[in-house]
């Protein structure tokens, strides 16, 4: 299919948190690749001037970016930016991005903003022409439940179609969640046990050592189901367990996406746990008593032919040992009837580590030394060291310019994924503490614990 890419970039939020800490460095990091060579356009009610935008960006990729300033690729996006310093309520703001963007045809929209914003900002884009021909690239969250999620689509909707809106969850771009759909359907020896006549169980744990980091307000809006639970793990999962997609079609790739979101129950609050770490009330920003999760745990079913009965498991939150982001599926232990002096084998595993960095972990059970019958686990281990890599900002913003939307969250996708967890959000499920470093309240509930227990993942070298 032949796309038309886009001939000017606007940004958004310009001098907020994220273009400060990321899309600065990703905007020069494309540039010094040879990825970009598009006009970019700031927009941003700061009070501030080109120049000190410009600082402000350079300051950013010298203090966040993983590979520091290049000073020709950083003097060359600069040579094509621009800033434009207006209220996005006044009509005066985009007639003056209309103006920015001359001879371009097709540009792209970047919402670098608040979510409660996104449907103004898109109106007014198309009240002043900016929508024409243009796409749009908007930041999770995408709602705040179902409903609102509907409600923002039609607001997008009135002024893009939905071919060119792009929702972007950064966790689709990275390489050790892509890879997980390429090591799939890529190694014919995994499709024969990739269902619930082999595997016994999946978890998927996404630990973070950090706290709110500041951002108490944000979070105590959000928690932790809506910031991480509803998008990024159920969009590992979809990778995990979807049938096999035609990449070459993007639509029939989201297809399949959103046919296994629609196989997945809708959560019971039986099947939740949530907790709080420790001290969260103290948090800036943070209510009194809130009752917001930082953590939480939960077991899903799927009703379709492949994951029939197969428990899932997913568990996320902040102030826990140490950060790392890892899949287990775990396959049934074979018949211990031919070696009898042995105990059970282990079971079998396969592991993809996400974060901090890529492994595949296979579990594998093998004789120890001696005359003895008798087995040990072993895993064999691939590990990606590349250096450089793109980041998943990188990437989708490459895709997005492109008009290839296969790593962004179609309309339904979002509706189905808040249909499931709609039922337990807000207080649905009480709360409970847990200490800061440790595993979380939902190692403690006996209701909610997988048969073996709770997956630990090993703590990485660089923890």
């Amino acid at each position: 299919m032949d796309r038309i890419s886009s001939d000017a970039f606007v940004l958004f939020g310009a001098t907020g948190d994220l273009a400060h800490k990321k899309i600065f460095d990703t905007l020069h990091t494309m540039v010094r690749r040879g990825h970009l060579d598009i006009p970019v356009i700031g927009v941003a009610k700061s009070g501030m001037t080109t120049e000190q935008v410009r600082a402000r960006a350079l300051e950013g990729i010298q203090k966040f970016g993983a590979n520091g300033v290049d000073q020709a690729a950083f003097e060359k996006l600069m040579s094509r930016f621009t800033y434009i310093d207006g209220d996005y309520a006044d009509p005066a703001t985009f007639t003056a991005v209309k103006r920015a963007l001359g001879a371009a045809e097709h540009p792209i929209h970047y919402l670098a903003i608040p979510p409660s914003l996104f449907g103004s900002v898109a109106t007014s884009l198309q009240a002043s022409g900016c929508a024409t021909g243009a796409r749009v690239i908007v930041e999770k969250p995408f709602g705040h439940d179902r409903d609102s999620a509907i409600a923002l689509n039609a607001d997008l909707h009135a002024a893009f179609d939905e071919k060119n809106v792009f929702r972007i969850d950064h966790y689709l771009g990275k390489e050790a969640v892509q890879n997980i759909l390429y090591f799939r359907f890529a190694n014919a020896f995994l499709e024969p046990i990739w269902n619930r006549t082999h595997v016994k169980s999946i978890q998927i744990v996404m630990a973070e050592q950090f706290g709110v980091q500041g951002r108490g307000r944000f979070y105590d809006a959000t928690g932790c189901i809506r910031d991480v639970m509803q998008n990024h793990l159920m969009q590992v999962l979809a990778f995990l367990c979807m049938e096999p997609p035609d990449w070459r079609d993007m639509e029939r790739t989201r297809d399949e996406q959103v046919k296994f979101f629609r196989s997945v129950r809708t959560i019971e609050t039986q099947n939740v746990v949530r907790g709080q770490f420790n001290g969260y009330l103290q948090e800036d920003g943070v209510a009194p008593g809130s009752t917001m999760e930082t953590g939480a745990a939960m077991q899903l079913a799927v009703d379709n032919w492949r994951w029939s009965g197969v428990p899932i498991y997913l568990r996320a939150g902040k102030n826990m040992p140490f950060t790392c982001t890892e899949v287990r599926v775990e396959l049934h232990r074979a018949p211990g009837v031919v070696f009898f002096e042995a105990q059970p084998p282990a079971h079998n595993a396969i592991r993809f580590r996400l974060s901090p960095r890529i492994e595949i972990g296979i579990q594998a059970e093998v004789k120890t030394e001696g005359e003895r019958m008798i087995g040990e686990p072993l895993e064999l281990l691939a590990i990606d060291q590349q250096n450089d890599e793109m980041t998943p900002y990188e990437r989708l913003f490459g895709d997005a310019i492109k008009g290839d939307s296969a790593l962004f969250a179609r309309q339904d996708a979002v509706e189905e994924c808040w249909r499931i967890f709609d039922p337990i959000l807000g207080n649905a499920v009480p709360v409970h503490q847990y200490d800061i470093g440790t595993w979380g309240a939902a190692i403690t509930r006996e209701w909610l614990l997988p048969e073996g227990g709770w997956h630990i993942p090993t703590k990485p070298a660089s923890a």
